[in-house]
């Protein structure tokens, strides 16, 4: 038992150390209590020319989970507009994507990485608006 507590004592602090490295890349917001310090923070929302086709969002959806595999990316979120009455909440968008990068050479190398170039190729035809946030302290 006594071993058993040093390693994960041991796991902890070495977790500790390496910081967001060690979160997995898909993470419930509720399991993540975090703040980002360094690094880029890249959002992309997206408007969908047909957002009520079933085929369409999940056509989108896979094109996104093939985004998710680029290397460069530390921590990733997707997901759809929470509607809300305040005026200040943009709610228009289909999807909202946020992918994490150690810095801004990692982003640079994901904006040119085959699988981001193939996402635009093949999925580009099924929005007809987007916006991109950039972000870093």
């Amino acid at each position: 038992m006594k071993n058993r507590r040093n390693f994960v004592k041991q796991a902890l602090a070495g977790a500790g150390f390496l910081g967001l490295s060690v979160f997995a890349k898909k993470a419930e917001a509720s399991e993540l209590k975090i703040t980002i310090d360094k690094g880029l923070v890249h959002h992309v929302f997206f408007w969908l020319k047909n957002p009520d086709s079933e085929a369409d969002c999940k056509r989108f959806e896979e094109g996104i989970n093939l985004l998710l595999t680029i290397p460069e990316i530390k921590l990733s979120h997707v997901g759809k507009p929470v509607q809300s009455p305040r005026e200040v909440v943009d709610d228009s968008f289909t999807y909202s994507y946020m992918a994490i990068f150690e810095n801004e050479a990692d982003q640079d190398s994901y904006q040119i990485h085959p699988t981001h170039l193939k996402f635009v190729e093949e999925y580009g035809d099924l929005w007809k608006k987007v916006i991109v946030y950039d972000a870093m302290n």
